[in-house]
């Protein structure tokens, strides 16, 4: 099902330089139509996703990671919300990554992610992820560049790892610029509903947005390969972040070749009484 989403346009390929202004955030033009084209498209992504998920389930024999980051507001909960609306929840699980407990800390930086990785048949979203270990590290200058060099390496051997046994791994930075943060960390502070979503610190690490972009420059450059791509999403048009997110997870489960499973010889003269 290729579709009319344009999205290898937004996959990042291994060993290129990584320059966030180069990338749009802005951008629709990998879809073509109107705002009611628009939903039914994501619609039809959606019950695909749905089918595929069943199968994927049933068949038990491999799996499919996803991994969301991006800046604070990027739409990583949004995403998950509307690009998994109306999937079984049955084989799709989704982990968060927090700020690290003693018994994390007691461990290497993976020990934490490698407990949360997809089972055969099961489908996990990463809401952040192991990526969050070296980003906010570098950003405040708690690492070295030579650790964050080895890290992205470490990274790198455990994605290749989890490939080669079986699972698909699918990486999604949501990119959105910082005068859509501002407009989104506002619509927080006037929405009682939303509130609890912000805390001061939100707004002390949007004061380090260029040591940020920096690092995920640094990120994602070193870390997207053939076996665990970057996708960079334009983000600030939600509804253009979920096709984009919902078409490039159907093309890519779409190659598993799935089928649901025949039944039994008989099926046919088997009669319920």
């Amino acid at each position: 099902m290729d579709g009319p989403i344009h999205t290898e346009r937004y996959r990042l390929k291994p060993g290129r330089q990584m320059n966030l202004e180069e990338w749009d955030p802005n951008d629709s033009s990998g879809f073509e139509g109107d705002d009611a084209a628009a939903s039914a498209e994501m619609a039809k992504l959606r019950k695909r996703l749905d089918e595929l998920q069943e199968m994927l389930f049933i068949e038990d024999a491999r799996s499919v990671l996803i991994v969301l980051q991006g800046m604070d507001t990027a739409g990583k909960d949004g995403t998950i919300r509307k690009v998994f609306e109306g999937v079984n929840p049955a084989g799709v699980r989704v982990a968060h990554f927090r700020e690290p407990g003693p018994e994390e800390l007691a461990h290497d930086f993976l020990w934490r992610v490698h407990r949360q990785v997809p089972a055969k048949g099961e489908l996990v979203i990463f809401n952040r992820s192991h990526y969050e270990s070296v980003l906010i590290e570098e950003v405040h200058g708690l690492i070295s560049d030579k650790t964050c060099r080895r890290r992205y390496k470490l990274i790198n051997d455990f994605e290749r790892l989890l490939t080669e046994g079986g699972t698909t791994v699918l990486k999604f930075y949501l990119n959105i610029d910082k005068a859509e943060q501002k407009k989104r960390l506002e619509e927080r502070l006037s929405d009682r509903t939303k509130r609890w979503k912000l805390s001061p610190s939100d707004l002390a690490e949007r004061k380090l947005w260029p040591e940020y972009a920096k690092a995920y420059e640094h990120a994602l450059g070193k870390t997207s390969t053939d076996w665990a791509p970057w996708y960079v999403v334009p983000s600030n048009h939600k509804w253009y972040r979920d096709l984009v997110v919902a078409g490039v997870i159907v093309k890519a489960m779409e190659r598993f070749n799935l089928k649901y499973p025949p039944g039994p010889k008989d099926a046919g003269s088997l009669k319920v009484k």
